[in-house]
């Protein structure tokens, strides 16, 4: 495929970095999305002149590429169809579940598989045509797992880089997938695969030398042509200058007492900002608070609990259960342990903009993030960026790849509902001086390595990968042969 593109680098990801807004006039604009990697990438795509390739967000819509806030924007047209397949069947009800350690059963559909196929087809085909000769393009996240080596069949002249938001199962796990063999050849497309965690590159090359049979040796592939993919973990940040700024700003400030003076000005208010889905542990830290109460051990009177749950995934039935089951327990801890004006658990379903959420933040004595697993969680790093006074205490779950780079968390196991008790009662019993010892040296952790920082990383890693020199390597024996149909 010959280029017809300019652009010297191009984002592809499942979403643009825009989001479409619809007035109440019936007017129509595009609003950036939030989210760290939209901020990091900003300034260097403008810088190299690049393109972001992105599905918009709704069905069946066709889009000319344009250009919002100087970013040069392509958008990726998915049917209905696809959106049920590809996005809701297979991204989110096969490889979410499956990466996130079964904690919901993954299902394995064909025709899901087939859907995905084609939107990754789709998706690798528009990077193709936009990016200038010898550009890099830079691919995220499981929903195109394919992208990297459909790509390099149509442009081998690019430098491709790959990065996974979510973790990387081990064997165990990983090899249920029936399509085990197609996903891992998709990523060696890629120059760099990147993850969080040094532990799903270490999965990765293992799965790599086990199904596939090129030869490895410590963070690199060894392909037959020559080519050599090294994988790697960058693990991903936030924009640590800018939530601080937030934070410190009067209009947060303000907001941030007057969320605590809402709550009755308790002693303590405990956080918990997740978006809705089974994998983040809201249930156990419920009942772990709730017990607490019960106990004895806190009174609503002088401890709260605020917990924001974003809707996500509302067309999927694991998704509408989840919610149905965090409603119940929370009318009946509110009803069993709550007073008048006081109920147990403050819990708001719905979305809040980063500068309600910085408040939130700014009010809350304790966060808890307690993940059954996740790739990261930049909620926790969040928490600790507004926390400019050194104070507050963070329970995180030992499951999160933040717990990597946060050890002076409160670290929980969250399948142990009786060890996220102590670990709570510790944490709101803590000294300030010990408060004060953690924060700082987790502030000192997410200032140091912010997401410019992963982001540049990334890309200059990328930018040093040389040209292929041919030759044949010596290919290892697959353990399940070159046969079968995975």
């Amino acid at each position: 495929m010959t280029s017809t593109g300019t652009a010297e680098l191009v984002i592809v990801a499942n979403r643009l970095p825009v989001d479409r807004v619809v007035e109440a006039d019936g007017s129509l604009h595009w609003r950036r999305s939030p989210g760290g990697l939209v901020s990091a990438m900003e300034p260097v795509m403008k810088l190299h002149g690049g393109a972001w390739v992105g599905w918009p967000g709704s069905a069946d819509d066709v889009i000319e590429p344009f250009e919002e806030d100087g970013l040069q924007l392509i958008p990726i047209s998915l049917s209905a169809s696809e959106v049920e397949e590809f996005y809701e069947g297979f991204s989110n009800g096969t490889l979410w579940p499956l990466y996130h350690d079964v904690v919901a059963k993954p299902e394995f559909h064909r025709e899901w598989w087939d859907s995905y196929v084609t939107v990754n087809r789709r998706f690798a085909e528009k990077a193709a045509e936009v990016a200038a000769p010898h550009a890099m393009v830079w691919v995220h996240d499981y929903q195109l797992q394919l992208v990297p080596q459909m790509l390099r069949d149509l442009r081998p002249d690019l430098r491709i880089g790959f990065f996974l938001h979510i973790p990387f199962p081990p064997a165990e796990l990983f090899q249920q997938l029936p399509w085990r063999r197609q996903v891992l050849e998709g990523l060696l497309g890629a120059d760099i695969v990147g993850f969080q965690l040094p532990g799903g590159a270490q999965n990765f090359v293992r799965l790599v030398r086990q199904r596939v049979g090129f030869k490895t040796h410590r963070d690199t592939v060894y392909l037959p042509d020559g080519r050599l993919v090294r994988a790697a973990s960058y693990p991903i940040s936030i924009d640590t200058a800018d939530f601080e700024a937030l934070a410190r700003s009067v209009t947060v400030t303000e907001r941030a007492a007057a969320i605590r003076e809402a709550l009755g000005n308790p002693k303590r208010v405990i956080l918990g900002v997740d978006r809705l889905d089974y994998t983040k542990g809201i249930y156990p830290r419920l009942r772990a608070y709730a017990e607490l109460v019960a106990d004895g051990v806190f009174d609503v009177e002088d401890t709260v609990f605020v917990q924001v749950a974003t809707p996500s995934r509302e067309r999927v039935e694991q998704y509408r259960r989840l919610r149905d089951e965090i409603d119940r327990l929370v009318g009946r801890v509110n009803g069993d342990l709550g007073e008048i004006g006081r109920p147990a658990i403050s819990y708001l379903h719905s979305s809040y903009p980063r500068e309600e959420m910085a408040a939130l933040y700014r009010a809350a004595d304790i966060m808890m993030v307690t993940p059954y697993r996740d790739g990261m969680n930049l909620v926790a790093k969040e928490y600790v960026a507004c926390r400019y006074d050194n104070d507050g205490a963070l329970v995180l779950s030992e499951f999160a790849g933040a717990a990597f780079e946060l050890s002076q968390s409160w670290l929980v196991n969250p399948y142990d509902i009786n060890g996220m008790k102590a670990a709570l009662v510790e944490a709101a019993s803590a000294e300030p001086k010990e408060l004060t010892r953690r924060m700082k040296a987790m502030r000192k952790t997410v200032i140091e390595k912010d997401v410019a920082s992963w982001a540049s990383g990334f890309l200059d890693d990328l930018t040093t990968i040389r040209p292929v020199h041919r030759r044949r390597v010596r290919r290892a024996v697959p353990a399940e042969g070159r046969g079968g149909t995975t």
